[in-house]
């Protein structure tokens, strides 16, 4: 989005990962032009903080595994918005005085004092009011622009959203899942066969006791006392697990059962298991009230993507850019 931004020059403590990289500098040195217009660092720098503002408070460091990515990101949006404005200016697309004034005084409210704001001005416009009074004028220009043939155009009616629901067949049922509650007996690593037919027995043991249990809460009792699984201390309760969350063995079993039922031994890598399933859901549409104010946002970003990159390689087509 087109802005005129204000940089802070508070530092906060620094985390490793910001400590790795150098402070981004700015120069006014030319990282790109646009139909012979020239982009300096200054936007450069100024779009990559709109980016990542916590860069703000690191002393304009970025965290260095992250860095290349954000630049190469804030030079697509300011060559974007340039295009963007070119174009506009080519259609006679101007801002009413009325309107300009407007965007210059609530500008002005984002600074704590005046002295800040003569600093500021001082800095990014070279103490001209007449700079920034441009650069007001055209960041109000891109953002309509981008609201005319961008923004706007993407936002869907509800009738258009609930069609899509209705057409997507399965692309918004739930997954099949159990809840279980497992008891595991691990078996030693290189074990012998003595050590092999002691674990059985103990896992023999476990599964009576557990077959006796009337109800979660009994198994649950029982986990805690036997089972050797990081589980235990959750009455072995795993909630609920869609196919391709256990292992195999165990899925294959669990699946089968029905609430209340309990498994026999499961040999199941290095132990043997014995499962519980409390309940076996279905798979089932999710209904449209629950999805449609996600499901309206996702759709709608999906769409600005698809008309903001469609604009781009129409603009990008007819101009000269050269990235230095």
């Amino acid at each position: 989005m087109a802005q005129v931004a204000m940089h802070s020059s508070t530092l906060a403590n620094q985390s490793s990962a910001f400590e790795k990289s150098a402070p981004v500098s700015v120069t006014d040195k030319a990282v790109a032009r646009v139909n012979g217009v020239v982009l300096t660092d200054r936007d450069l720098v100024r779009e990559m903080m709109i980016i990542f503002p916590y860069a703000q408070q690191h002393g304009g460091r970025f965290p260095k595994e992250m860095e290349a990515g954000i630049r190469k990101g804030a030079l697509d949006m300011i060559i974007f918005e340039e295009l963007v404005y070119q174009d506009a200016q080519h259609r006679g697309v101007n801002v009413p005085a009325g309107k300009l004034d407007r965007a210059m005084t609530e500008f002005r409210k984002q600074f704590n004092s005046d002295a800040e704001f003569q600093a500021y001005l001082k800095v990014e416009h070279g103490g001209s009011m007449q700079d920034l009074r441009k650069k007001v004028r055209r960041a109000i220009i891109i953002q309509d622009q981008l609201d005319a043939q961008v923004n706007n155009r993407a936002k869907l009616t509800s009738a258009q959203v609930r069609a899509f629901y209705n057409s997507s067949g399965t692309n918004f049922t739930s997954q099949e899942t159990v809840s279980i509650q497992t008891i595991s007996i691990v078996i030693p690593d290189n074990a012998n066969s003595k050590q092999e037919a002691d674990v059985r027995q103990k896992a023999e043991d476990a599964l009576k006791k557990a077959k006796a249990a009337k109800n979660y809460e009994e198994f649950g009792v029982l986990a805690e006392k036997v089972s050797q699984d990081d589980w235990r201390v959750m009455m072995g309760d795993h909630k609920a697990l869609p196919r391709g969350k256990m292992p195999p063995a165990v899925e294959k079993i669990a699946f089968t059962l029905k609430p209340g039922q309990v498994s026999g031994l499961i040999r199941a890598e290095n132990a043997w298991c014995i499962v519980r399933v409390n309940a076996h859901s279905m798979p089932t549409k999710v209904p449209y009230d629950q999805l449609r104010g996600q499901l309206k946002k996702d759709l709608e970003s999906q769409k600005t993507e698809q008309l903001r990159k469609s604009l781009s390689a129409r603009l990008k087509k007819a101009a000269k850019i050269e990235v230095m």
